[in-house]
């Protein structure tokens, strides 16, 4: 059991090493970070989303920003569509499963904001066509995936592709990502900034 629970540590190793050779992929996420810095600069917000675990991680992805990441510092705004059981309930119930996150961000998303979507495979339908809606409404989309990125990848301004088939190595290197970029948020607005 000791070698399996190796192999297993070993594997997201990998998948983060891949992350690491990966420069396009580096490029995007240092993109994302940068245009998040900006947008807390002109008091828009992060808005997330995803389904089981990816639903999971964009509440924790917004909890970092909403409360705090590093340090103490004032609250940024972020909000993640998958936690309102009401809304998620009625708009299931009135308009299908698939329009649970784009109804929302017709009513709560703002021009000028950033919707990421989270999905390991890159096909959730409710992101796909939460994507629709923030194109209508000018709010930048960002595609956080693996695999080959999916059709998400394929209509997003920023595709985040994770190097993996994995759907655990892919959510365990979602949530390394989304920490980068809360730090990176963090410090660029209330630190020392980041060095190149």
């Amino acid at each position: 059991m000791k070698k399996y629970i190796k192999d297993q540590i070993k594997k997201s190793y990998e998948t983060k090493q891949a992350i690491y050779e990966n420069e396009d992929l580096l490029n995007k996420i240092e993109e994302l970070a940068q245009k998040c810095v900006d947008l807390y600069r002109t008091d828009k917000k992060t808005i997330l989303a995803g389904n089981g675990g990816s639903a999971a991680d964009a509440q924790h992805i917004a909890a970092e920003l909403v409360g705090r990441y590093g340090f103490d510092r004032p609250s940024i705004p972020s909000l993640a569509l998958t936690t309102d059981t009401s809304n998620l309930t009625a708009i299931g119930n009135d308009y299908g499963y698939d329009q649970v996150f784009s109804r929302q961000l017709e009513g709560m998303g703002q021009e000028g904001d950033i919707f990421i979507g989270i999905s390991t495979s890159g096909n959730s339908m409710n992101i796909i066509k939460a994507f629709a809606s923030a194109k209508k409404k000018n709010i930048t989309t960002v595609a956080l995936t693996g695999r080959d990125g999916g059709e998400m990848a394929k209509i997003a301004d920023i595709a985040l592709i994770v190097p993996s088939d994995s759907t655990p190595r892919i959510q365990e290197s979602h949530i390394l990502i989304g920490h980068i970029i809360c730090d990176i948020i963090e410090k660029e607005i209330f630190g020392d900034g980041v060095t190149s």
